[in-house]
């Protein structure tokens, strides 16, 4: 199949693109490299361009014979959509219902989503399952559920097949630790915590230490790259005779903020400061997803499941690159 991937120099949508590729689909990667990273999706055939450019899809949709679109081209910081919102909408909302304007107008229905658990909101009973009720506390979660209602109700129509998947922590790097994660600004638990092994920040901290958790401290979901990428692949697989999937996507288990650091100093080797400070407003003891759906329906099976597997790989990558894609 001949896929778009928009956002396909970017952290998922490169591990996406790579392997698409191993599994015989050919990508053909959109970004405009805001957030992403040319050294990244090298070899793969490449369009420089902003999904805000409704004549420039119809042309690649329509010139490169584009079958199916994945979608990983929003805005993710959550604390930036506070102070932004309006950016947010306009990329992650605005943008995405132009894209889907230009799949209409060219005829291509097959539409796989990176949806995310920010969905949820605060939710009231953990692991989350799909049929909880959507209540975001955030423009970025707010902005997910907006786009994931315009899949749904385009879909009615029968000119879109979507599948739309949720999600907390993507982790990890992919296609045998060459393909990692460089955010900047960065916000994810493990790339911080490696950066504090490698003496790149001063310390680690920990917000709050008084959780009703085992250890006192957060607990969350974390998702291989590869294994996040594989449900999104199975999803576009199966959109060949299915107008409308949704499903959460986690590994079966969380772990501590604790554990995460105690795992990074054990994989690398490396011992550093931990300070430990008051809760943020607005965090949840727990956050994990059920899963079962996808496994069950998509036959989707988690080649990573341990938080030590997804460190290596993750480490292995920040080792090698210590200023990420950069020089």
């Amino acid at each position: 199949m001949k896929v778009l991937v928009c956002g396909g120099a970017g952290y998922i949508g490169s591990n996406m693109t790579s392997m698409l590729a191993k599994a015989g689909h050919k990508p053909v990667v959109f970004d405009n490299l805001s957030k992403g990273h040319k050294q990244a999706i090298k070899g793969f055939d490449f369009i420089e361009g902003d999904l805000a450019d409704l004549d420039l899809l119809v042309k690649v949709l329509t010139e490169d014979k584009i079958e199916a679109v994945m979608h990983f081209a929003a805005f993710i910081e959550v604390g930036e959509s506070v102070e932004k919102p309006l950016e947010f909408y306009r990329n992650n909302v605005c943008n995405t219902r132009t894209l889907l304007a230009a799949m209409e107008k060219t005829g291509v229905q097959k539409f796989v989503f990176s949806s995310s658990a920010a969905v949820y909101g605060m939710p009231k009973t953990v692991p989350i399952t799909e049929d909880l009720q959507k209540e975001p506390i955030n423009p970025y979660g707010e902005t997910k559920w907006a786009v994931e209602r315009m899949c749904h109700f385009q879909s009615l129509t029968g000119r879109l097949n979507y599948a739309a998947l949720r999600y907390f922590n993507a982790a990890g790097a992919g296609a045998n630790g060459t393909l990692g994660e460089d955010h900047k600004p960065e916000s994810h638990l493990i790339p911080l915590v490696i950066a504090a092994a490698m003496e790149k920040r001063e310390d680690v901290k920990i917000f709050g230490t008084d959780y009703p958790t085992p250890d006192g401290t957060c607990i969350r979901d974390y998702i291989h790259i590869e294994d996040l990428c594989s449900a999104h692949l199975l999803a576009l697989e199966k959109l060949e005779d299915k107008s409308e999937l949704v499903y959460n996507l986690g590994n079966g288990k969380g772990y501590s903020v604790r554990e995460v650091i105690e795992t990074v100093k054990k994989v690398s080797g490396k011992n550093f400061k931990v300070t430990e400070v008051a809760r943020r407003p607005g965090d949840p003891p727990i956050l994990t997803a059920d899963a079962s759906k996808a496994i069950k329906e998509l036959g989707w099976k988690v080649k990573y499941p341990q938080i030590e597997k997804i460190v290596e790989t993750a480490w292995q990558w920040h080792s090698k690159n210590p200023n990420g894609y950069g020089k």
